[in-house]
């Protein structure tokens, strides 16, 4: 492995000595006389391994030492010394050098011992970054789609997740709003604090109060001992407000106060509480018509809607069908003990066709229906509830703004083949080509 070497030692010979060896080998060195411009080279940050003496004017080699492992942890340093003691080695290695020379340096030896802690540098770090795409995939791993429309809210969820800045999702029901909220949380620097969830529309006026504000003792008959709100309990965490538009406007006022100021009163207290908590809220109504209609508050809104997010509906994004319906029928044959393998052509055309105002609920919960009356390993349009064995052609195909050619390519594919009831070979007279290319595109298209 070729690599950037950085050799810190105040003698000129060591220093020349040790860079030709190195660069025999193939590797690009640089040199530097002093601890604290050894330093100063490292931190431009394309630096893949050091050599240091440990006394050189400036910055000792073991304050150079505990600086880069505090900044790069993991990064490979090898200490030299002309005083090699037991102590010193020991010394070194607990302050995480990767090894220990003594002068004369043994340059067959060092040729070793560099390509080693370069290979494992390497594979650390492959290491890592795998780890991190696992982790990072895992967010997701309950939102399913490669749409070019659910591509842009993933885009938007990883550059608003680090920030504090209030989140408003909106979209229809049954999109999935609670789980852009889970996948906000789950990559912010939060994530190891606290994600509590309120569904606004569960709760009459006084107790979604209490509910978010908590209350204290004697505050209310019943109320026996102090209780704490979701504001006090999110602290340092994240508060989802689900389908914030049903908010009366005496709540909203107090909800606009926490955000504004980042302090509440207990209900029945006195006590001015301060919290930090990440606002995500969440609505299938409409709210600018609320606020033109005098229900919701436009100060509010404007709080709640630093960034918005937009779920779209099923029916936009008929392109993630395909994955949606793998995911579910693997996950309800499973849980119902069942070898539900598949989906005909027939079933398959009429859950294209299908417009789905329920949206990825009415989905999941077709396919759970399905996979519980198919009578064999294939779900067939008999094992499909009533409104899909009856659906008809709509007559158009629609194509997202925004849709690449090849996902255009595939929406007119699967809709095609739709309307012509899973027909293969009047598909592909309707699309004018030959029906061994359409058995080779359909693979992309409706393998479930």
């Amino acid at each position: 492995m070729k690599a950037r070497l950085l050799v810190a030692d105040d003698e000129k010979n060591i220093r020349d000595g040790l860079a030709a060896s190195l660069e025999m080998d193939g590797h690009e060195v640089v040199t530097e006389s002093r601890g604290d411009d050894a330093l100063k080279r490292f931190r431009k940050g394309d630096i893949d391994l050091v050599i240091t003496d440990l006394r050189m004017p400036g910055l000792s080699g073991e304050d150079l030492l505990k600086q880069i492992i505090a900044e790069s942890p993991g990064m490979p340093v090898f200490v030299l010394t002309g005083h090699g003691t037991v102590e010193t080695a020991v010394s070194a290695m607990r302050d995480g050098a990767y090894d220990f020379l003594t002068k004369p340096v043994n340059l067959g030896r060092l040729s070793l011992l560099v390509q080693r802690a370069l290979a494992n540098h390497e594979l650390e770090i492959k290491h890592r970054r795998m780890e991190e795409e696992i982790a990072h995939k895992k967010q997701f791993e309950t939102m399913i789609g490669s749409s070019a429309l659910m591509r842009k809210v993933f885009d938007t969820i990883r550059r608003v997740a680090p920030a504090r800045a209030s989140v408003l999702i909106t979209g229809e029901s049954g999109v999935g709003k609670e789980l852009i909220a889970d996948a906000i949380h789950g990559l912010s620097p939060r994530k190891n604090k606290p994600c509590i969830k309120v569904h606004c529309a569960a709760f009459a006026e006084s107790l979604l109060e209490n509910e978010l504000f908590g209350h204290e003792k004697g505050a209310f008959t019943g109320a026996a001992s102090r209780g704490r709100g979701c504001f006090e309990r999110a602290n340092e965490g994240t508060l989802f407000l689900d389908e914030i538009g049903e908010i009366n406007q005496n709540t909203q006022i107090k909800l606009l106060r926490v955000l504004q100021e980042r302090s509440f009163e207990r209900l029945g207290g006195e006590e001015t509480i301060e919290t930090d908590v990440r606002i995500v809220a969440a609505t299938n109504r409409d709210l600018k018509a609320e606020i033109e209609k005098g229900t919701f508050r436009e100060d509010l809104y404007f709080r709640l809607n630093v960034v918005n997010i937009e779920a779209p509906p099923l029916r936009e994004r008929k392109d993630d069908l395909p994955l949606l319906i793998t995911a579910f029928l693997k996950e309800f044959a499973k849980e119902n003990a069942k070898k539900v393998e598949g989906v005909d052509e027939k079933a398959r055309a009429a859950l294209y066709a299908y417009d789905w105002p329920g949206n990825v609920r009415e989905l999941r919960n077709c396919v759970e229906s399905a996979v519980v009356m198919a009578r064999g390993k294939i779900i067939t349009i008999d094992d499909l509830p009533p409104a899909l064995q009856n659906k008809t052609d709509a007559g158009f195909i629609r194509i997202p703004l925004g849709a690449t050619m090849e996902e255009a390519e595939r929406i007119i594919i699967r809709d095609t083949l739709s309307a012509n009831h899973g027909n293969r070979s009047k598909t592909a007279k309707t699309l004018a080509i030959a029906r061994k290319t359409l058995l080779r595109k359909l693979q992309a298209v409706v393998d479930c």
